[in-house]
C-alpha cells in the first residue's frame, strides 16, 4: 500500500490532463466495479467503461485543463482532494472552478467509489 493513495490518485489525474491517456488512467485507478457520481447532473456510471466514459466526457470540456491541489488528505479507506481547475473550454474562453473530489478505495489500492463536486456557475449550469 502506498503512503497516501489520494496524493498517488491526485498526480495520476495531473498526468491523465496532460497526456489525455484514459484507458490507461482507469486501469491503474479504479476497481471494475468502481462507482463513479456527479450529482449536479445526476451521473452515476459503474465499472472500467463508466469511469472511461466520465474521463473521456471530462476532457471532451476543454482544449486544455490542468488541476492543482490545495489540500490532499488520505484517512483509511477514504480520500479527500481539494482543488482548483484552470484551462480553455473546448467552446471557447477560460475557465477556472473549484472543488472537492471524495474517494473511496478498496484493499488494492484502487478508487471504489469517485463522487465529486464542484462550482457549476462558470459552466453556466444553474442546478
Amino acid at each position: 500500500m502506498t503512503n497516501n493513495r489520494a496524493e498517488t490518485f491526485a498526480d495520476a489525474l495531473q498526468l491523465l490532463e496532460s497526456d489525455q491517456d484514459v484507458d490507461k488512467f482507469v486501469n491503474d485507478q479504479f476497481a471494475t466495479g468502481v462507482e463513479l457520481l456527479r450529482p449536479e447532473t445526476d451521473q452515476l456510471v459503474s465499472g472500467h467503461s463508466g469511469a472511461s466514459e466520465f474521463w473521456r466526457q471530462y476532457l471532451a470540456q476543454f482544449t486544455e485543463i490542468h488541476s492543482s491541489f490545495d489540500r490532499i488528505t488520505d484517512t483509511g479507506d477514504l480520500g479527500v482532494l481539494e482543488w482548483t481547475s484552470t484551462g480553455q473550454l473546448a467552446t471557447g474562453g477560460s475557465i477556472e472552478y473549484r472543488g472537492v473530489s471524495v474517494l473511496d478505495f478498496d484493499d488494492t489500492d484502487h478508487v471504489r467509489r469517485f463522487s465529486t463536486y464542484y462550482d457549476t456557475k462558470p459552466f453556466g449550469l444553474t442546478h
